[in-house]
């Protein structure tokens, strides 16, 4: 018998074996609903659920909440971003009771992007909790009925399937499957990765992954992001941290005659390689401003029909 703490689609796909496809969806920076429903048609058919990012990079957008709620009335299931550089755990807690009012149960727990890189680098980040304390806060709520405080819930609980983020790249490499384990530890169901360039490292984390048995108390999504422009892919390499990209990629960028085309054949690529590898358990594509590609992605990649559970 198969035990749904939340009946959501996602959890359905995974927790019944099957190799679940999410996508991302940036909301924008105002607040027309059109930018998230045409999106979402974009994403429907191709995502067993459409991950919303909470004000990524510390730039100010739409809310997550609100623009998942935009999602469940096309009948998209949202992944719903909440961060804890912006809010203390009062409203951390509220936020989510909430959106599990509201019929949201996924939810993705991160610490946030330092608000320095953003757009109001003046503002004062709170940092009350970070990500590994509100997967454990999520799951009180969820499973022991309670707040951080030990306060008791008055109503039902949040029915939710608990996520939280990885980054395989990080140095020295034991430090990022500490952080995973803890995660696990604290409740997380499933795991997105950073995105994936470097698969031959990837495969080498996942050894150490599988070696540990944590690909077996959770399900880890790898992360793969489409690229656009040489520029886009230099960027990745040489400017943001976290990112390992390869040579061989910004060269083959630089060198195609459709940049477009070649850094599509590259997810491709590495869509089905990350297909092959133990422990992986599905595919989180995060096409940024690119939302019309994840379609042919999924498709090509042998990742369509998607099974409705």
């Amino acid at each position: 018998m198969i035990f749904l703490r939340t009946g959501s689609n996602l959890e359905r796909v995974l927790v019944g074996g099957g190799f679940a496809f999410t996508s991302e969806l940036g909301p924008p920076k105002g607040a027309d609903p059109e930018k998230i429903r045409s999106k979402g048609v974009l994403l429907k058919d191709c995502s067993d659920a459409v991950n919303i990012t909470d004000n990524q990079t510390a730039i100010a957008r739409l809310s997550s909440i609100a623009a998942g709620k935009l999602l469940l009335d096309m009948d998209i299931e949202p992944v719903i971003q909440i961060t804890c550089r912006d809010r203390n755990r009062l409203a951390l807690q509220s936020d989510i009771l909430g959106a599990a009012s509201l019929g949201m149960k996924n939810v993705l727990c991160l610490t946030g992007d330092h608000q320095s890189f953003g757009n109001h680098p003046q503002a004062r980040g709170v940092f009350d909790i970070d990500s590994i304390q509100l997967i454990r806060a999520f799951k009180m709520l969820r499973d022991e009925e309670v707040f951080m405080s030990g306060d008791k819930l008055r109503a039902s609980p949040p029915k939710l399937f608990i996520g939280g983020v990885a980054n395989p790249f990080t140095d020295p490499p034991g430090a990022s499957l500490l952080r995973l384990e803890k995660k696990i530890d604290a409740g997380a169901d499933f795991i997105q990765t950073q995105a994936i360039f470097n698969v031959h490292r990837f495969a080498e984390w996942m050894d150490e992954v599988r070696d540990r048995g944590l690909d077996r108390r959770t399900h880890i999504l790898a992360g793969v992001s489409p690229v656009k422009s040489p520029r886009i892919a230099a960027r990745m390499r040489d400017v943001i941290p976290g990112m390992d990209v390869p040579d061989g990629i910004v060269e083959r960028m630089e060198g195609a005659q459709d940049p477009l085309e070649e850094g599509f054949q590259i997810s491709l690529e590495i869509m089905k390689e990350l297909k092959s590898i133990k422990g992986v358990h599905g595919m989180h594509v995060m096409a940024i401003l690119w939302e019309s590609i994840v379609q042919r992605l999924a498709e090509e990649a042998g990742m369509l029909p998607r099974p409705r559970v």
